[in-house]
């Protein structure tokens, strides 16, 4: 697991909480290739908000969410949520794990059904008013991905 880094001043806890406007969301495979989620698409527009109660929402959707609002997958890949008609929304509580540099969240609430309760942990950064977010999932084919996502603060 690489090392985790927040900024010199904060702890990954206490950097953690504001909102948050996503800049890019890349996946790639072990290869290095780049793979495009079909759901939301590769440049979605998103924000995610994170109180110092423990308390998240996030909300993506894709920039031309009317092309392709049938295409959605029948289930989610792993450790990922499911948009659905080129929306994700969902809310929940979050733990850091400073020195792990992981966040896990539980989600209470979420546009798709099934991914209400799901816990999922996430490699976390802020490095001042960026925010990098690190997981791995899948395609929904099943090809494993790397998936980056970047933010920069707006509240």
């Amino acid at each position: 697991m690489e090392t985790q880094h927040t900024s010199s001043r904060q702890s990954l806890s206490v950097a953690l909480v504001g909102t948050w406007e996503l800049l890019t969301r890349e996946d790639y495979t072990r290869g290095g290739e780049r793979r495009i989620d079909p759901g939301l698409g590769a440049k979605p527009i998103a924000l995610i908000y994170f109180d110092s109660r423990g308390h998240f929402a996030a909300q993506f959707m894709k920039r031309d969410r009317g092309s392709e609002a049938g295409s959605d997958p029948v289930t989610a890949p792993p450790n990922n949520s499911r948009a659905r008609g080129g929306y994700d929304a969902y809310f929940g509580t979050y733990v850091v794990e400073d020195a792990a540099g992981t966040v896990t969240t539980r989600q209470l609430g979420a546009l798709s059904p099934e991914n209400v309760g799901q816990l999922f942990v996430r490699n976390m950064s802020v490095e001042g008013d960026n925010l990098t977010i690190r997981l791995e999932t899948a395609t929904p084919s099943g090809e494993p991905i790397q998936r980056t996502l970047r933010w920069k603060r707006v509240g």
